[in-house]
C-alpha cells in the first residue's frame, strides 16, 4: 500500500487551528488537541494510493476539479488529488457547501 505526499495549504491549517482555538477557549485544552490531532490523523489516511475520492457535490467546486469528503458529517475536506500527491485546500463547516 503506497502512500501519496501530503500538504496542507495554510488556508486549511488556519481553519483547523481556528476552530481548535475555540474549542480551547470554551476551556477544553485536552479536547482542542485531540480534534487537531484526529483531523490530521484522518488527513494522512487520505493519502492513501488504492483510494479515489469523487468529486465534489458542490458545482463551483466540481468545475475547479476539486474532490470532498465528510469529516465526521460535520466538517468538509476539499482537496486535489493526483497519484503522487494530495493538496489539502479548504476545511470547512459542510453547512457552508451549498449544492
Amino acid at each position: 500500500m503506497g502512500q501519496r505526499k501530503i500538504r496542507v495549504q495554510e488556508r486549511a491549517a488556519n481553519h483547523i487551528a481556528a476552530i481548535a482555538w475555540f474549542i480551547e477557549s470554551k476551556g477544553m485544552v485536552a479536547t482542542a488537541e485531540a480534534f487537531a490531532e484526529r483531523v490530521y490523523d484522518f488527513i494522512e489516511k487520505l493519502g492513501n494510493t488504492l483510494t479515489v475520492h469523487s468529486i465534489c457535490r458542490d458545482p463551483e467546486r466540481a468545475k475547479l476539479g476539486y474532490k470532498c469528503i465528510p469529516y465526521r458529517k460535520k466538517y468538509t475536506i476539499v482537496f486535489i488529488e493526483s497519484e503522487t500527491e494530495l493538496i489539502i485546500c479548504e476545511f470547512i463547516a459542510s453547512k457552508l457547501i451549498h449544492w
